[in-house]
């Protein structure tokens, strides 16, 4: 019974095929495209694909977009299920002050961090960090309740702003140093500590709220950026928010999931 998972984001459409709705199973296909890309879909990649069984996404780019890749899928007979953030789901609570307000792409990968913590045979906080277009920072207790999170400017609109508003800061991307002496390093490493910086200070707002060291993953197209400027350990995890809609696709469709 083959399992679809979908993560829309703001640049790219992430696909994958499962064998079945359950976390750990094996992955059959999968693949990756441009938003501008994605009415290719049904005469591409997915043309060669089995019919799956049942189908679970995350979209944050919007209607528009997700009726395009809903047409692209009327080569199936499978019904299209989109997530929205409930107040609770897969064992996880929702403490945002209006539940369904929280963002799809946030919920799912915290439900997706939350079990990986559980699956490491420990029950502690658990800090999520989203690097992409945007960044999300997450708080969860010990006993699965969202705390709350940040959300700041990804690298590119931060330097897209600095250069719209700023004359003369029209320069290329540079290396992160501890003591930049030119423009661009002083610009890719501005941008770089100020992501680091929310990620540190919710390790240390979880520490103190929780008294527990939490555990901490990272995932998003950026992470791998990030991780050597980081002065607390973070887990890099490729896939956080496809291990999350497995886990809410076990529950969503037991059928699928045999």
């Amino acid at each position: 019974m083959t399992f679809l998972a979908l993560d829309i984001g703001n640049t790219r459409l992430k696909w994958a095929q499962y064998e079945s709705a359950t976390p750990g199973a094996r992955l059959l296909a999968h693949g990756a495209e441009f938003l501008e890309n994605i009415d290719k879909l049904a005469d591409g990649p997915w043309s060669t694909l089995a019919a799956p069984h049942a189908m679970l996404g995350c979209v944050v780019a919007g209607d528009a977009i997700k009726r395009r890749v809903q047409e692209q899928m009327e080569l199936w007979d499978v019904t299209p299920q989109w997530v929205v953030a409930g107040e609770a789901e897969a064992g996880m609570t929702n403490g945002y002050d209006f539940p369904t307000r929280l963002g799809a792409d946030r919920w799912v990968a915290m439900i997706g961090a939350w079990h990986r913590m559980l699956s490491q045979g420990t029950e502690r906080p658990t800090v999520v960090a989203m690097v992409g277009t945007a960044v999300t920072v997450e708080a969860i207790d010990a006993n699965g309740r969202f705390l709350g999170g940040f959300i700041l400017p990804g690298h590119g609109i931060m330097l897209k702003a600095l250069e719209s508003g700023t004359a003369g800061l029209h320069v290329p991307t540079g290396e992160v140093r501890d003591f930049p002496t030119n423009t661009s390093d002083a610009l890719t490493s501005g941008g770089t500590y100020a992501i680091a910086g929310a990620m540190e200070r919710m390790v240390q707002n979880v520490r103190r709220h929780c008294n527990a060291e939490p555990i901490c993953f990272m995932t998003g197209g950026a992470g791998w950026k990030m991780a050597p400027s980081l002065l607390v350990s973070f887990e890099l995890v490729e896939n956080l928010i496809f291990d999350g809609l497995l886990e809410m696709a076990r529950v969503r469709f037991p059928a699928a999931a045999r």
